[in-house]
């Protein structure tokens, strides 16, 4: 099993690669359904665990946000939406996803409190990933975010997703170009 810094680093290359050439809010309810879309396919899911999705503008405007999973699964509750809110406020203070920040604090030791991220307002549960711009490096255009009470599978489930969703793009957009 990887060291938590080697999961920072991972992470960190992550947040390096997968940056959008243009996030529109189109874009944010088909990342936001296919979050929902492939969550309802997982053996989580399945076991009749919930999830929040919330995805956010960095000023703060809601452009996604559902639950999956009935009122009485696990994860899909009040409490799960203030975790949403704490893990986007992580990003947003950081510039880095939730997982990340919380693998690199354990890699060197420190508290939230040490890191001037207090719990509870900031919520350092793994599946608040930040969107960014290609060429921008001031701060994340949006931040996209999964609570289902399982940090690694949570940071997994919106990272597969945006991976899969730039992947796409790309190879419409390839394709475009070559009709064109």
């Amino acid at each position: 099993m990887p060291s938590d810094a080697e999961l920072a680093n991972q992470t960190l290359g992550e947040e390096a690669n997968l940056r959008f050439g243009l996030f529109t809010s189109n874009d944010a309810v088909t990342l936001g359904l296919s979050i929902r879309k492939r969550f309802r396919a997982s053996s989580r899911h399945a076991k009749g665990k919930g999830l929040v999705i919330k995805i956010e503008s960095a000023g703060g405007h809601t452009l996604f946000a559902c639950t999956v999973g009935d009122n009485d699964a696990t994860g899909v509750s009040m409490d799960a939406w203030l975790a949403v809110e704490g893990m986007i406020k992580v990003v947003k203070r950081t510039g880095h996803s939730s997982y990340y920040v919380e693998r690199g604090m354990l890699a060197i030791g420190k508290t939230q409190k040490q890191m001037g991220i207090p719990f509870p307002e900031f919520r350092l549960n793994g599946g608040a990933f930040p969107i960014w711009l290609q060429n921008s490096s001031i701060c994340p255009i949006a931040i996209v975010a999964a609570y289902g009470a399982s940090t690694q599978e949570d940071h997994n489930l919106v990272v597969g997703v945006v991976r899969d969703y730039l992947a796409k793009q790309h190879s419409s957009n390839g394709a475009e170009s070559i009709a064109g």
